[in-house]
């Protein structure tokens, strides 16, 4: 486990990355347990992440990363976690002691515990709206919690190659269908993930899912979106899973449990203070 050392710093990188909650939580988090602990936001584009880790300050403990550098980190750091590698994606990074850089994933078990917080319902069936890095951590999160039956609903379907592979190869084997996001049919199963813009979420499609028991929607921000507007089951949102993967980073960065409920509460009021009247993008 990483031993606190005063002063450390952290961070999460990724492109766009202005409106990123990341450093909220992660500061409530400090200051919740009195760290003197700093954590920032970085623009790193897509292929400029070695250049960021080469250059990295000795006094960087960790680091989050976003879109598009999740895919990218996997060949860029020295261990990679099994989850990690199951999800074919990395949004943690780690500095050891030692020098080396390792890899995790804190979206496959953010997942699991978001949905968990939520709903207590049967896990059997499900259908995925997109075919990303995220969209295969949280399939995988449902194939762990017992779901066999997943459907991917892609605007083409070469988009869902990678989410489709890493499913497959999960150990309980679930069978996998592909669909397209414009032509939505037939049962949408016990959850609807949706992890696409909430700009993509026609009326169509959201007519087509709304009767699902379950809706998790990646999104934190806009909210709601068409989608959870819609629902008429339980929703768990984007803001209940970056704050579960976020604490689990938490633990990661500095070896201490995370405070989670401060967490929530700072991302809640920072969601709230931007969408507030006459508040600045």
């Amino acid at each position: 486990m990483t031993s606190v050392v005063s002063g450390s710093r952290c961070g999460v990188l990724g492109d766009p990355i202005e409106h990123s909650l990341s450093p909220v939580l992660h500061r409530a988090g400090y200051r919740a347990v009195g760290l003197d602990w700093s954590y920032d936001a970085h623009r790193v584009t897509s292929g400029g992440l070695p250049d960021f880790l080469a250059e990295r300050d000795e006094a960087l403990r960790g680091l989050s990363l976003t879109m598009p550098l999740k895919r990218e980190a996997l060949g860029l750091v020295d261990r990679v976690s099994s989850t990690a590698r199951a999800a074919g994606a990395v949004n943690t990074v780690l500095f050891e002691p030692d020098g080396s850089i390792s890899g995790d994933n804190t979206d496959l078990p953010g997942a699991v515990a978001a949905i968990r917080e939520r709903w207590s319902g049967p896990l059997r069936s499900a259908t995925i709206l997109g075919g990303g890095a995220t969209a295969t951590s949280v399939g995988l999160a449902l194939c762990d919690m017992g779901v066999t039956e997943i459907r991917v609903l892609v605007r083409t379907p070469e988009r869902a190659t990678e989410t489709v592979e890493s499913l497959q190869a999960h150990p309980s084997a679930p069978h996998v269908q592909v669909g397209l996001l414009g032509e939505p049919e037939g049962e949408v199963g016990d959850i609807v993930v949706s992890t696409i813009p909430a700009d993509a979420q026609t009326s169509a499609l959201v007519e087509a899912v709304a009767s699902a028991p379950c809706l998790f929607d990646v999104i934190y921000d806009p909210w709601p979106t068409p989608l959870a507007s819609a629902a008429s089951g339980t929703v768990v949102s984007g803001l209940d899973l970056l704050v579960h993967q976020a604490a689990l980073q938490f633990t990661l960065f500095t070896g201490l449990g995370a405070p989670l409920e401060q967490m929530r509460a700072a991302g809640e009021q920072a969601l709230a203070e931007r969408h507030r009247p006459g508040a600045t993008a």
